[in-house]
């Protein structure tokens, strides 16, 4: 990284422009050190996958302050630009979320392996016997916005079934993401997995973003998580094969026959609880046999939190 002369290292506006100064990043580099960790981690055993996935989440556990310190940079940072604080809350605060990754953690770590899984067994008229096999995709490239959680979602997930991964989250969350990336590397190297394994493009300059997405010598698989916009970026412009998946617009029907008194806590739960993710419901239809006696409740209820209604002119 290039340093910048004379900057008084008590000034709060000289750590920002230090956080600012793009790093330079040999993602060809990169890929050559995922594609040598695919081949190491096809052949890696459930037990040894399995116990770096414990391993894992004992660390997190062990390292949350750390991990937590490097996240209130990142707070700061989103608060000084004016970023609304819902979004804050609920894609950047790693504080309330951090046992629940580590639980998740633990849960990849129980999954069936499914590596070597059989899904298609047959045999040909001349006896000759056919097995469709799971195998490991190779290396990963993915694609995300400013939630650091993901970040351990994918790469352990990545690890579980034996792919190496390249990381390139939201500048927001530079500082969270690096910090976990450097405990996930730390304890893969504790148990002799490639150093290719896991990798994050430490800069937040988004040319690396397009780069990415022509390294198709080494990358097998481009995964974007997050909005329309960066699903068509990342079709339009790979060339490398790009899986999408949903991105939002979440409906709930109250059909005729619902117990109103639960739907109205889950409709709640639905929208408030989180509102900035992509799951949080975004439509509610109800049956007309009872819309009378329940939209009137979800308007107390969810607008005694802040929602705003654009409704239809039957409701």
């Amino acid at each position: 990284m290039r340093k910048l002369p004379c900057v008084n290292k008590q000034s709060t506006w000289g750590l920002a422009m230090l956080d600012m100064v793009a790093e330079s990043v040999d993602l060809r580099a990169m890929g050559n050190s995922a594609r040598a960790a695919a081949a190491d981690l096809a052949k890696q055993s459930t037990e040894a996958k399995n116990a770096a996935l414990l391993a894992i989440a004992a660390a997190l556990e062990a390292r949350t302050d750390e991990i937590l310190a490097a996240n209130q940079r990142d707070l700061d940072l989103a608060a000084e630009k004016g970023i609304d604080p819902i979004w804050i809350r609920d894609r950047i605060a790693l504080r309330k979320r951090m046992p629940g990754i580590i639980a998740d953690v633990r849960k990849v770590a129980q999954l069936p392996d499914p590596v070597g899984e059989v899904i298609q067994d047959s045999t040909l008229e001349n006896g000759l016997r056919l097995l469709k096999r799971r195998t490991p995709l190779g290396v990963l490239g993915t694609i995300y916005e400013s939630r650091p959680n993901v970040t351990v979602d994918i790469s352990t997930l990545a690890l579980k079934t034996s792919n190496a991964v390249i990381l390139r989250g939201g500048s927001d969350v530079l500082k969270s993401n690096l910090k976990l990336t450097e405990v996930l590397q730390g304890v893969l190297a504790e148990h002799g997995f490639p150093p290719g394994a896991i990798q994050y493009i430490s800069s937040a300059d988004r040319r690396y973003v397009s780069e990415m997405l022509r390294l198709y010598e080494y990358i097998d698989m481009i995964i974007p998580r997050g909005g329309n916009g960066l699903h068509n970026f990342c079709r339009e412009n790979s060339s490398i094969p790009v899986i999408t998946g949903g991105i939002g617009v979440c409906h709930i029907f109250v059909d005729a026959c619902a117990d109103l008194d639960k739907a109205l806590p889950l409709l709640n739960n639905a929208k408030t609880q989180r509102p900035a993710v992509c799951n949080s419901m975004e439509t509610l239809l109800v049956h007309e046999a009872v819309a009378e006696e329940l939209l009137p409740r979800v308007v107390d209820v969810l607008g005694a939190e802040g929602v705003e209604f654009h409704a239809g002119s039957r409701a």
